[in-house]
Protein backbone atom coordinates (compact mmCIF):
# COMPACT_ATOMS: atom_id res chain seq x y z
CA UNK A 1 0.00 0.00 0.00
CA UNK A 2 1.41 3.26 -0.79
CA UNK A 3 0.27 6.77 0.76
CA UNK A 4 -1.77 9.23 -0.80
CA UNK A 5 -0.72 12.04 0.74
CA UNK A 6 3.18 11.02 -0.24
CA UNK A 7 2.15 10.42 -3.57
CA UNK A 8 0.35 13.77 -3.74
CA UNK A 9 3.01 15.93 -1.94
CA UNK A 10 5.52 14.51 -4.57
CA UNK A 11 3.71 14.94 -7.86
CA UNK A 12 2.93 18.67 -6.37
CA UNK A 13 6.54 19.38 -5.34
CA UNK A 14 7.57 18.76 -9.03
CA UNK A 15 4.49 20.11 -10.70
CA UNK A 16 5.15 23.46 -9.15
CA UNK A 17 8.95 23.55 -9.74
CA UNK A 18 9.74 26.48 -12.03
CA UNK A 19 6.13 27.88 -11.10
CA UNK A 20 4.54 25.24 -13.52
CA UNK A 21 1.11 24.84 -11.49
CA UNK A 22 -0.69 24.05 -9.19
CA UNK A 23 -2.79 20.47 -9.21
CA UNK A 24 -5.85 20.61 -7.06
CA UNK A 25 -7.04 17.58 -5.00
CA UNK A 26 -9.86 17.20 -7.35
CA UNK A 27 -7.16 17.05 -10.54
CA UNK A 28 -5.06 14.63 -8.29
CA UNK A 29 -7.82 12.18 -7.79
CA UNK A 30 -8.48 11.92 -11.31
CA UNK A 31 -4.82 11.57 -12.57
CA UNK A 32 -4.05 9.21 -9.61
CA UNK A 33 -7.11 6.67 -9.99
CA UNK A 34 -5.93 6.49 -13.69
CA UNK A 35 -2.69 6.04 -13.66
CA UNK A 36 -3.05 3.01 -10.82
CA UNK A 37 -5.31 1.69 -13.11
CA UNK A 38 -2.54 1.71 -15.99
CA UNK A 39 -0.17 -0.11 -13.99
CA UNK A 40 -2.27 -2.61 -12.58
CA UNK A 41 -3.73 -3.13 -16.28
CA UNK A 42 0.50 -3.97 -17.54
CA UNK A 43 0.54 -6.76 -15.30
CA UNK A 44 -1.24 -8.93 -17.06
CA UNK A 45 0.55 -7.53 -20.36
CA UNK A 46 4.23 -7.89 -18.91
CA UNK A 47 2.84 -10.99 -17.53
CA UNK A 48 2.05 -12.59 -20.95
CA UNK A 49 5.46 -10.94 -22.62
CA UNK A 50 7.75 -12.24 -19.62
CA UNK A 51 6.16 -15.63 -19.36
CA UNK A 52 7.37 -16.20 -23.28
CA UNK A 53 11.02 -15.74 -21.85
CA UNK A 54 13.31 -18.31 -19.49
CA UNK A 55 12.90 -17.13 -16.08
CA UNK A 56 16.01 -15.70 -13.37
CA UNK A 57 16.94 -18.39 -10.84
CA UNK A 58 18.53 -15.39 -8.86
CA UNK A 59 15.96 -15.25 -5.56
CA UNK A 60 13.74 -12.15 -6.11
CA UNK A 61 15.20 -11.63 -9.56
CA UNK A 62 12.59 -13.50 -12.06
CA UNK A 63 10.08 -10.99 -13.47
CA UNK A 64 7.51 -13.31 -13.56
CA UNK A 65 7.65 -13.81 -9.92
CA UNK A 66 7.99 -10.29 -8.77
CA UNK A 67 4.60 -9.03 -10.90
CA UNK A 68 2.77 -12.70 -9.74
CA UNK A 69 3.70 -10.78 -6.32
CA UNK A 70 2.34 -7.42 -7.14
CA UNK A 71 -1.25 -8.95 -8.46
CA UNK A 72 -1.43 -11.29 -5.55
CA UNK A 73 -2.46 -8.38 -3.69
CA UNK A 74 -5.73 -8.28 -5.78
CA UNK A 75 -6.10 -12.05 -5.76
CA UNK A 76 -9.29 -12.59 -3.47
CA UNK A 77 -12.14 -15.87 -2.80
CA UNK A 78 -15.69 -15.60 -2.80
CA UNK A 79 -18.73 -17.82 -2.78
CA UNK A 80 -21.20 -17.39 -5.44
CA UNK A 81 -24.80 -18.93 -4.79
CA UNK A 82 -28.13 -18.52 -6.95
CA UNK A 83 -31.18 -19.69 -5.84
CA UNK A 84 -32.92 -18.58 -8.98
CA UNK A 85 -34.04 -20.39 -11.99
CA UNK A 86 -31.73 -21.64 -13.52
CA UNK A 87 -29.57 -21.88 -11.13
CA UNK A 88 -26.33 -22.98 -12.70
CA UNK A 89 -25.81 -19.54 -13.80
CA UNK A 90 -23.62 -17.27 -11.55
CA UNK A 91 -22.96 -13.16 -12.34
CA UNK A 92 -19.87 -12.25 -11.54
CA UNK A 93 -21.06 -8.52 -10.96
CA UNK A 94 -22.82 -9.97 -7.64
CA UNK A 95 -18.91 -10.06 -6.27
CA UNK A 96 -18.35 -7.92 -3.12
CA UNK A 97 -15.39 -6.64 -5.10
CA UNK A 98 -15.05 -4.70 -8.54
CA UNK A 99 -14.60 -8.23 -10.49
CA UNK A 100 -11.46 -7.49 -12.97
CA UNK A 101 -10.33 -11.01 -14.24
CA UNK A 102 -10.88 -15.14 -13.62
CA UNK A 103 -8.37 -17.07 -11.99
CA UNK A 104 -10.01 -20.44 -10.98
CA UNK A 105 -13.66 -21.70 -10.10
CA UNK A 106 -13.70 -24.49 -7.43
CA UNK A 107 -16.83 -26.57 -6.06
CA UNK A 108 -16.80 -28.34 -3.19
CA UNK A 109 -12.63 -27.51 -2.79
CA UNK A 110 -12.36 -29.17 -6.54
CA UNK A 111 -11.23 -26.95 -9.29
CA UNK A 112 -14.08 -26.72 -12.08
CA UNK A 113 -12.80 -27.81 -15.81
CA UNK A 114 -13.42 -24.40 -17.44
CA UNK A 115 -14.22 -25.22 -21.14
CA UNK A 116 -15.10 -23.08 -24.33
CA UNK A 117 -18.72 -22.59 -24.97
CA UNK A 118 -18.47 -25.33 -28.20
CA UNK A 119 -17.08 -27.71 -26.11
CA UNK A 120 -19.01 -27.24 -23.17
CA UNK A 121 -22.45 -27.98 -25.49
CA UNK A 122 -20.54 -31.01 -26.81
CA UNK A 123 -19.53 -32.65 -23.84
CA UNK A 124 -22.95 -31.80 -21.84
CA UNK A 125 -25.25 -33.31 -24.79
CA UNK A 126 -23.56 -35.97 -25.24
CA UNK A 127 -24.20 -39.05 -22.83
CA UNK A 128 -20.70 -40.57 -22.10
CA UNK A 129 -19.24 -37.03 -21.53
CA UNK A 130 -21.66 -35.54 -19.45
CA UNK A 131 -20.62 -34.02 -16.69
CA UNK A 132 -21.19 -34.49 -12.93
CA UNK A 133 -21.59 -33.38 -9.60
CA UNK A 134 -17.71 -35.18 -8.98
CA UNK A 135 -16.61 -33.57 -12.50
CA UNK A 136 -18.36 -30.66 -13.44
CA UNK A 137 -17.76 -28.34 -15.87
CA UNK A 138 -17.93 -24.54 -17.16
CA UNK A 139 -17.95 -21.80 -19.29
CA UNK A 140 -17.82 -18.15 -19.05
CA UNK A 141 -19.20 -15.61 -21.47
CA UNK A 142 -18.90 -11.86 -19.90
CA UNK A 143 -19.74 -12.30 -16.53
CA UNK A 144 -21.22 -15.13 -16.32
CA UNK A 145 -20.61 -18.16 -15.51
CA UNK A 146 -22.79 -21.26 -15.92
CA UNK A 147 -21.82 -24.95 -14.69
CA UNK A 148 -23.13 -28.33 -15.27
CA UNK A 149 -24.45 -30.49 -14.02
CA UNK A 150 -27.64 -27.67 -13.22
CA UNK A 151 -27.76 -28.88 -9.67
CA UNK A 152 -24.55 -27.38 -8.36
CA UNK A 153 -26.18 -23.84 -6.73
CA UNK A 154 -23.48 -22.60 -5.02
CA UNK A 155 -19.13 -22.39 -6.28
CA UNK A 156 -15.91 -20.29 -4.90
CA UNK A 157 -14.47 -18.06 -7.35
CA UNK A 158 -10.84 -17.12 -7.59
CA UNK A 159 -10.82 -13.64 -8.97
CA UNK A 160 -8.40 -10.93 -9.37
CA UNK A 161 -10.25 -7.49 -8.50
CA UNK A 162 -9.57 -4.13 -9.29
CA UNK A 163 -7.86 -1.76 -6.78
CA UNK A 164 -10.13 0.64 -4.85
CA UNK A 165 -10.42 4.18 -6.10
CA UNK A 166 -7.82 6.31 -4.57
CA UNK A 167 -8.94 9.66 -2.96
CA UNK A 168 -6.98 12.70 -1.38
CA UNK A 169 -9.45 14.42 1.11
CA UNK A 170 -8.07 18.00 2.43
CA UNK A 171 -8.89 20.41 5.18
CA UNK A 172 -8.62 24.23 5.41
CA UNK A 173 -6.46 25.04 8.10
CA UNK A 174 -5.54 28.72 8.38
CA UNK A 175 -6.12 29.45 4.76
CA UNK A 176 -3.81 26.08 3.99
CA UNK A 177 -5.15 22.96 2.33
CA UNK A 178 -3.88 20.11 4.65
CA UNK A 179 -4.59 16.70 4.37
CA UNK A 180 -7.18 15.09 6.50
CA UNK A 181 -5.93 11.41 6.94
CA UNK A 182 -9.55 9.90 6.22
CA UNK A 183 -8.49 9.46 2.37
CA UNK A 184 -8.20 5.80 0.57
CA UNK A 185 -4.26 4.68 -0.11
CA UNK A 186 -3.17 3.16 -3.40
CA UNK A 187 -3.12 -0.75 -3.45
CA UNK A 188 -0.68 -0.82 -5.37
CA UNK A 189 3.05 -2.23 -4.41
CA UNK A 190 5.27 -0.61 -2.71
CA UNK A 191 7.84 -0.71 -5.37
CA UNK A 192 5.37 1.24 -7.72
CA UNK A 193 5.77 4.64 -5.99
CA UNK A 194 7.89 6.73 -8.33
CA UNK A 195 5.99 5.36 -11.52
CA UNK A 196 2.61 6.41 -9.73
CA UNK A 197 4.36 10.07 -9.48
CA UNK A 198 5.37 9.87 -12.84
CA UNK A 199 2.46 8.76 -14.63
CA UNK A 200 0.10 11.09 -12.71
CA UNK A 201 2.44 14.35 -14.02
CA UNK A 202 2.19 13.01 -17.64
CA UNK A 203 -1.51 13.32 -17.24
CA UNK A 204 -1.01 16.35 -15.54
CA UNK A 205 1.07 17.57 -18.04
CA UNK A 206 -1.67 17.21 -20.80
CA UNK A 207 -3.60 19.40 -19.03
CA UNK A 208 -1.22 22.18 -18.55
CA UNK A 209 0.33 21.85 -21.76
CA UNK A 210 3.37 21.73 -20.36
CA UNK A 211 5.93 20.09 -22.66
CA UNK A 212 8.70 20.29 -19.93
CA UNK A 213 6.86 18.32 -17.03
CA UNK A 214 5.54 15.90 -19.86
CA UNK A 215 9.45 14.89 -20.98
CA UNK A 216 10.70 14.68 -17.57
CA UNK A 217 7.84 12.14 -16.57
CA UNK A 218 8.44 10.12 -19.72
CA UNK A 219 11.98 10.49 -19.04
CA UNK A 220 11.88 9.03 -15.37
CA UNK A 221 9.34 6.75 -16.73
CA UNK A 222 11.37 5.06 -19.28
CA UNK A 223 14.49 4.74 -16.75
CA UNK A 224 12.01 2.81 -14.55
CA UNK A 225 10.77 0.29 -17.76
CA UNK A 226 14.19 -0.30 -18.24
CA UNK A 227 15.24 -0.99 -14.90
CA UNK A 228 12.79 -3.63 -14.43
CA UNK A 229 13.58 -5.37 -17.69
CA UNK A 230 17.38 -5.37 -16.98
Amino acid sequence: MISVDTIYQRVLALANKEQRGYISPVKFNLYANQAQMDIFEQYFYDRNQFGRVSGNSTMYGDPVDILEEKIEIFHTQETLTDATSPSNIFNLNDLSSTYYRLASVLYENSKIEKLVYSKYCLVSNSPLTAPTKSRPVYFLQDTTITVNPDIITSINVNYIRKPVDVNWSGVNVSGNLLYSGNGTNFELHVSEETKLVMKILQLAAIEMKDDGLAALALREDNKNIQQEKQ
